[in-house]
């Protein structure tokens, strides 16, 4: 139970890999955060599974686009529980087309989901860790797309690498303080969002990722835990969680 006592606000935790980090954070000790946007049963769901693991947890629905919602979480996650210690940027959104087809909004609501809402909760969650003055984690999910681009996602691939280099950065700023700051970089996860891609399409995906399979929610956050739990000596850096697929 390395993260008893710790306080973690996972975005997007509500399905899928959101779901998986927060489990996997609750079944190590945490108390976790769970915020969500519009499917309130699957986040009731996940809170009773966190209560089913014996842990402490809550609920906070907020859009994460806007920065007073941000700053609204935060506070309310404090309140509840005393503190903060771990913030995992998870929630994204894809509207995938080539560019020539693209629509103006696709491009306007991945970026300011996929990278903009990372701004707004770091930049909600920064004040509070410092002043604690113990230190603490950020943890983006970006994507490989934002390694090596992927056509018919300029939008999303732009996004990523935004979230990545944004990491980066803020790892310079604030890594005196004890601070981490961290960026994941799924490839093919089977998720809600693999499920709709076409048969060929993932045949095609597998045969270009080394181990020859897709990835489980499970294995980014298995990711996340190690990031969170210790790592004391890791910032800035990205982690491929692609099996082999960016090679």
């Amino acid at each position: 139970m390395n993260l008893a006592g710790k306080v973690a606000l996972v975005t997007g935790g509500s399905r899928g890999i959101g779901k998986a980090i927060v489990l996997a954070l609750a079944g190590d000790g945490a108390k976790v955060v769970i915020n969500y946007q519009q499917n309130e049963a699957a986040a009731e769901q996940a809170l009773a599974e966190v209560k089913g693991l014996g842990a402490e947890g809550m609920l906070y629905r907020a859009d994460i686009t806007v920065l007073q919602e941000c700053e609204g979480m935060i506070k309310a996650a404090i309140d509840h529980f005393g503190r903060i210690d771990i913030l995992v940027n998870n929630a994204g959104v894809r509207r995938d087309n080539l560019l020539a087809l693209l629509k103006e909004e696709d491009w306007d609501v991945v970026v300011d989901t996929n990278m903009k809402g990372v701004f707004n909760c770091c930049k909600a969650v920064l004040r509070p860790l410092l002043k604690q003055k113990s230190g603490g984690r950020i943890i983006n999910i970006a994507s490989v797309a934002g390694l090596t681009g992927n056509s018919g996602q300029a939008n999303y691939a732009a996004a990523k690498a935004g979230v990545i280099a944004f990491s980066k950065s803020l790892a310079k700023e604030i890594g005196k303080r004890g601070i981490t700051v961290n960026a994941l970089a799924p490839g093919f996860i089977e998720t809600d969002m693999t499920d709709d891609l076409p048969e060929s399409l993932k045949a095609e995906a597998k045969n270009r990722i080394a181990l020859g399979t897709f990835g489980t929610p499970d294995d980014v956050a298995e990711a996340v835990l190690f990031l969170a739990a210790g790592a004391n000596y890791i910032t800035g850096t990205v982690i491929s969680i692609d099996g082999g697929l960016s090679l």
